[in-house]
């Protein structure tokens, strides 16, 4: 997979408590399974300096988050412009329009997915399955 990691601008918000997971070793008690988080869902600004897991149908994503921030206060990397990777949440094929899924997972999916967002938010540079990581070259495209 290409890396794009140098081209990424980023913003760094407080964790809101629904996007703070504790993701310690697999087995670990307390631990979630698997241990990835929210990390490369996308978040919006939830209040004050704060972000949080997107819903499509109630917030303005900003950003896709880079980081697992372990608890609520806990400083969260959002990447806001350049190519990041996204957790796919459908089959997503190089070039397609890319918006939230229907759910509260932020989760990518493309345009054409039933009742998902209608902000596009960017354009994937590569494809994926879901539950796999997609790169999505971050931007408002169209209307």
């Amino acid at each position: 997979m290409a890396t794009y990691d140098e081209s990424i601008r980023t913003i760094t918000l407080d964790a809101h408590a629904d996007l703070a997971v504790w993701t310690s070793v697999p087995g670990q008690p307390g631990s979630t399974h698997p241990n990835w988080g929210h990390q490369y869902c996308f978040v919006f600004v939830s209040g004050a300096h704060e972000a949080d897991l997107c819903h499509h149908d109630t917030a303005y994503p900003i950003g896709v988050l880079q980081n697992k921030p372990q608890v609520t206060g806990a400083a969260c990397t959002v990447a806001i412009r350049g190519v990041s990777l996204c957790q796919a949440g459908d089959t997503i094929t190089a070039g397609q329009a890319i918006v939230v899924d229907a759910g509260d997972t932020g989760r990518a999916v493309p345009i054409n997915t039933a009742s998902a967002g209608t902000v596009v938010v960017g354009i994937a540079v590569g494809g994926a399955a879901v539950g796999q990581l997609v790169p999505v070259l971050l931007g408002r495209f169209g209307a």
